[in-house]
């Protein structure tokens, strides 16, 4: 079977809004809706068409299980269309891409709806196993007397909860937590507060110049009658001053990784419509870019955020690409020492003037099921305005991996 280029015909995604705000009502299978009701109305397709429906997700909520289905149906799609979600940590809206390009070229359709979804405003609060047991044992006591007994062996630290997004933050192998790993690659790389902080302005800085550019590609999102039309991450009046304040939050006495260099913790959705050059062109559109190749890598959890120099590395290996013949790069800002740490290694020969231009996820978030669809619709709609032939995109991974993808546009 001849090989079928994946193109990525649009995208649109929900604005991405910090944790515990504008949209933290909303579920990952709502926002997800939204964004998938959204593309359908941007780009007239007929739901009837589409052979699948991927979306990575990495909280899965516990009363939408398999959410990519969720969202699927309650987004209107035919119940014959199946729906899968996928789960690659933070490189999870890269692989809902892959796995479309994968699925084309098995023979396994040509239409896909693809993206990520996240919120991490409703990752849970859990009991510990212990308490859990006693809860079990109450609701199988039988009248008020043995309900009682069973009730007078809770203690205090019963009810203590383990808070979920903390639990999904750390790595289960080195036992560190993801800040921690930036803290690591800091002192290793002998990156400065200062140089983290310089980054993190940056990205506010730039971010806010894009504000209009990024308009397009965000579809409102009505919550108890207010639309929420921006990202609400950017900071306008941000300042190296007002970072230099911050404490550093991973290591209390040595550390320089703080709240402000670090990637916001958010919720948002994107979707995308990817197929076949051939479908495409069958169907009238006229993509935004299409899939080069791409790359997965594992390297070691302690310094998961080196992951995008083995990925990019990689993909030099089979495409002789490196990111000088990039016109638009995103490297995702988990952390400002992760991303530095990341150009140090690739020798400092990544063009700066092309690097997240219009901010990164220190400024606009990491709803982290979400944000590779998000940077592959943000990088081909930079490379249109350009008038640029390439796009490199990558991410460091939680658990040590790396995911790089290289996309085209004529």
């Amino acid at each position: 079977m001849p090989d079928q280029r994946l193109v990525i015909v649009d995208g649109v995604r929900t604005p991405f809004c910090k944790m515990g705000t504008d949209l933290a009502r909303l579920g990952a299978d709502e926002l997800g809706r939204i964004s998938v009701n959204a593309l359908f109305a941007r780009t007239g397709l007929d739901p009837q068409l589409v052979d699948e429906v991927i979306f990575g997700c990495v909280a899965q909520p516990v009363d939408a299980m398999n959410v990519a289905r969720v969202i699927a149906l309650r987004a209107g799609l035919p119940e014959h269309v199946p729906a899968v979600t996928v789960h690659r940590n933070c490189a999870s809206g890269f692989e809902a891409i892959t796995q479309a390009y994968e699925r084309m070229n098995a023979g396994h359709g040509s239409i896909f709806i693809v993206g990520g979804a996240e919120s991490m405003s409703q990752i849970p609060l859990l009991y510990k196993q212990s308490a859990a047991a006693k809860f079990s044992k109450l609701a199988r006591a039988k009248g008020a007397l043995q309900k009682l007994g069973v009730f007078s062996r809770f203690r205090p630290a019963d009810f203590q909860p383990r808070i979920g997004l903390q639990l999904g933050l750390t790595d289960p192998i080195s036992g560190l937590n993801m800040g921690e790993t930036a803290e690591v690659l800091a002192r290793e790389r002998h990156i400065s507060r200062e140089e983290q902080d310089a980054f993190a302005l940056k990205s506010h800085a730039h971010a806010v110049d894009a504000k209009e550019k990024l308009a397009e590609e965000i579809c409102p999102v009505y919550v108890n009658g207010h639309a929420v039309l921006h990202d609400n991450g950017p900071r306008p009046e941000q300042s190296m001053e007002q970072l230099a304040k911050l404490r550093p939050v991973f290591d209390r006495k040595l550390g320089s990784v703080t709240a402000g260099n670090s990637s916001q913790i958010t919720d948002g959705a994107v979707a995308l419509l990817v197929t076949t050059e051939q479908k495409a062109a069958e169907l009238g559109f006229k993509p935004l870019g299409r899939l080069l190749a791409y790359a997965y890598t594992g390297c070691d959890p302690a310094r998961m955020g080196l992951g995008p120099v083995f990925a990019i590395r990689k993909l030099e290996e089979s495409t002789g690409l490196t990111p000088n013949d990039a016109d638009v790069i995103e490297i995702n800002e988990a952390f400002a020492a992760q991303v530095l740490a990341v150009l140090q290694k690739l020798d400092n020969n990544v063009p700066r003037e092309h690097l997240n231009v219009n901010g990164g996820s220190i400024a606009l978030g990491h709803p982290v099921g979400a944000t590779g669809s998000r940077l592959t619709l943000t990088s081909l709609k930079e490379l249109a305005r350009r008038g640029g032939k390439r796009a490199l995109v990558s991410a460091c991974v939680g658990g040590g991996q790396g995911a790089a993808l290289w996309l085209e546009r004529d």
